[in-house]
């Protein structure tokens, strides 16, 4: 009965652990480029009183153990790096990844980081920022007199300048590939960082080597599902309160083993 009571409560901080996740979703079910997390749970050790196929009194082998679990841990939190609904701004610096891939960005110590969303503004010197005024890289900048600017589907930035009715390339988008996007580490500010789960990253032109290609005045909304979210949230409470009984049962039975000495 007392391992049923820890049993119990590791299935209850499981699943504080999925509502939190989940809880973290649905409040981003509007942020740009966000990907939606899911957490992962693994069995704890257990205690073999009996080993599979160990010899009767008979001396035959036993078809079936005798093994109690230990529990329930969170073993890790995986991203859904599954593609969000495109929803058409206008903007001219709006981008979005069609397919696989991130943009990178410099940031203020130096480091890459990545991203999918593909908010972008320009900055006072004409270079393609984000919203935190991070730089985009490889290094694209936009002349001070041009009137309008267009990206390809493959990256190149064309400009058209003054009164001139010819565009003029100014640069090249790359977007970055990894491995195992799954093994990045999320930084916050819808930034990830390459960890050595993730390996290195591999820029490559749009639309290139499983690369997406690139949809300008597109913006990549988020990839939660609110109704598929709000289903899992109900069998994560549901789950907490089926342990929360067990500990409830296990508390009863101890009560009246405590009786009989009475």
């Amino acid at each position: 009965m007392i391992r049923a009571l820890s049993n119990a409560a590791s299935g209850m901080r499981a699943q504080e652990t999925n509502i939190d996740v989940l809880s973290n979703n649905l409040a981003n079910v509007n942020t740009a480029g966000y990907k939606r997390s899911r957490a992962e749970f693994a069995d704890l050790f257990y205690e073999a009183r009996t080993r599979p196929g160990a010899p009767t009194a008979q001396g035959a082998p036993m078809p079936a153990g005798l093994e109690i679990g230990h529990g329930v841990r969170t073993v890790a939190t995986y991203k859904d790096f599954g593609g969000g609904e495109m929803r058409q701004t206008g903007n001219a610096f709006d981008i979005s990844i069609e397919g696989r891939g991130f943009f990178q960005l410099v940031q203020p110590d130096g480091t890459a980081a990545f991203t999918r969303a593909g908010i972008f503004k320009s900055n006072a010197e004409g270079q393609i920022v984000n919203v935190d005024g991070y730089q985009l890289e490889p290094e694209v900048s936009v002349p001070e007199d041009a009137t309008s600017v267009t990206i390809s589907e493959s990256g190149i930035v064309s400009v058209t300048l003054g009164s001139d009715t010819e565009q003029v390339e100014v640069g090249r988008i790359q977007i970055a590939m990894f491995p195992n996007p799954a093994g990045l580490s999320s930084a916050g500010r819808n930034l990830y960082t390459e960890t050595p789960a993730s390996g290195r990253a591999v820029l490559t032109s749009p639309g290139e080597e499983g690369g997406g290609r690139l949809l300008q005045g597109f913006v990549e909304t988020s990839n939660v599902a609110v109704v598929a979210e709000m289903i899992d949230l109900i069998s994560a409470q549901r789950a907490y309160e089926v342990n929360s009984k067990v500990i409830q049962a296990a508390d009863n039975m101890l009560q009246q083993t405590t009786r009989l000495g009475r």
